[in-house]
């Protein structure tokens, strides 16, 4: 299909003149490229225009587009975050051959006795904490101003000396306090400040902005009045910011418009799950075990309901690790919500460990077989069925994106746990 009758088409469809998340697709209707605009109207339509100009990649991307559909966001910081999502799902082809190794932005929270923050290509084992992969630089960079002026943070390595960003308020100024007690102080409390922008990042918002009045009500009630100020003046810009942009990632996206969801649950034969769990069990011959729990909320990761277990029984025994980790999640119906579908990473062992549990608590359950990809999926009576996904569906790209995520959580943990036993 020519450009122009391309270009005629997506008009004809209404592209909207709002920020969003737009998904070129080829004849087969698979996803090619996922990028993110702040006007859709205007950045797909440049695709179509101006043609002389495009380099061979570009080209031959265009050339490759059978199709365009889209989703809109609020704003382009979250169209930024959904894009990044759906990127390490999908994995399009065109995602990797337009962008070089150094197109990939993580947000770096060093471990440095000052630490500071700043972008970076490659994640390193150096301590620190690492936010993304992100894929555009400009809008990480606008978050991270706006953020800058709530919890106010080094960019760079501190080196002791004064510059004009301690006189805005945009770092701790601890240099115009050296070798006091004020400067310890102020050290203090910029960790203390790190450590909630890190939640933030992470999408713990409410929990960061709960925690905030709590302290506000004790610094108040102590007559600390200047503190006091500061997490008023904290509170105040966090609901600011909130109106902007969106981290945890979950907040954004129509259970409608997500075609993996609607997928899957013609596979379980069930409703479109607005909940999706996912399990995995590290260890090393039983030592430091541990299990992880990812959250996806409408088919995109929760971080901020990410939970880590450390268990109790320490043996090398998966399908009791498996069943003591579902037990004690099972404690937190209320307070961590009630999944619509839980994952376990494994076969029928794994699956019949827990099994039981779930469906007593009235949550649908199935076993995930990466070797044959296949879902072993259980019913009340005490049947299994499986379902095998073909690798270019959305639901096994899905279920892919949360097994790997969970697998990737569990062994990040059981890693630290291990450190730390060599240590002592």
């Amino acid at each position: 299909m020519s450009d122009e009758s391309l270009l005629e088409r997506l008009g004809k469809l209404g592209l909207p003149s709002e920020p969003g998340v737009y998904f070129h697709h080829d004849k087969n209707g698979k996803i090619i490229y996922i990028g993110k605009a702040a006007n859709l109207k205007n950045r797909v339509s440049s695709y179509y225009r101006n043609s002389k100009t495009r380099d061979a990649k570009t080209r031959a991307l265009v050339a490759d587009i059978a199709n365009t559909t889209w989703r809109t966001t609020e704003s382009e910081l979250d169209a930024l975050f959904l894009e990044s999502e759906l990127v390490k799902r999908y994995h399009p082809k065109y995602n990797i051959l337009l962008q070089d190794d150094k197109s990939a932005i993580y947000v770096r929270v060093g471990a440095e006795a000052v630490p500071y923050i700043a972008l970076v290509h490659i994640p390193l084992d150096d301590g620190a904490k690492y936010f993304g992969p992100y894929y555009a630089k400009l809008p990480i960079k606008k978050a991270l101003k706006a953020l800058r002026r709530v919890f106010p943070f080094y960019d760079r390595p501190y080196d002791g000396k004064r510059n004009l960003y301690s006189q805005l308020k945009l770092t701790p100024a601890l240099e115009l306090a050296r070798d006091t007690a004020e400067y310890k102080e102020r050290l203090k409390l910029y960790k203390v400040n790190l450590r909630t922008l890190q939640k933030v990042l992470a999408g713990k918002r409410e929990d960061v902005e709960k925690v905030l009045r709590h302290e506000m009500a004790e610094a108040s009630e102590a007559q600390n009045f200047e503190r006091a100020a500061q997490l008023r003046n904290q509170i105040y810009g966090l609901g600011a910011l909130t109106q902007k942009m969106i981290f945890a990632g979950d907040e954004f996206v129509e259970l409608s418009a997500d075609p993996a969801l609607l997928e899957l649950a013609r596979v379980l034969q069930m409703e479109p799950p607005r909940r999706i769990e996912g399990y995995d069990i590290s260890h090393q011959q039983g030592t430091n075990v541990v299990g992880s729990c990812v959250v996806f909320k409408n088919g995109v990761a929760s971080r901020a309901d990410y939970r880590m277990f450390k268990l109790h029984n320490q043996k090398n025994d998966d399908f009791a690790n498996m069943r003591e980790v579902i037990t004690r999640r099972l404690k937190h119906l209320e307070d961590w919500g009630k999944p619509d579908l839980v994952i376990i990473d494994g076969g029928i062992g794994q699956l019949t460990a827990v099994e039981d549990l779930l469906m007593a608590a009235g949550i649908r359950v199935a076993g995930w077989n990466k070797s044959s990809r296949e879902l072993i999926v259980a019913n009340e009576q005490g049947f299994h069925r499986t379902a095998k996904l073909a690798e270019s569906s959305h639901a096994y790209k899905l279920i892919v994106r949360i097994d790997d995520e969970a697998h990737r959580f569990a062994v990040n943990y059981h890693t630290k746990l291990k450190r730390k036993s060599m240590l002592k």
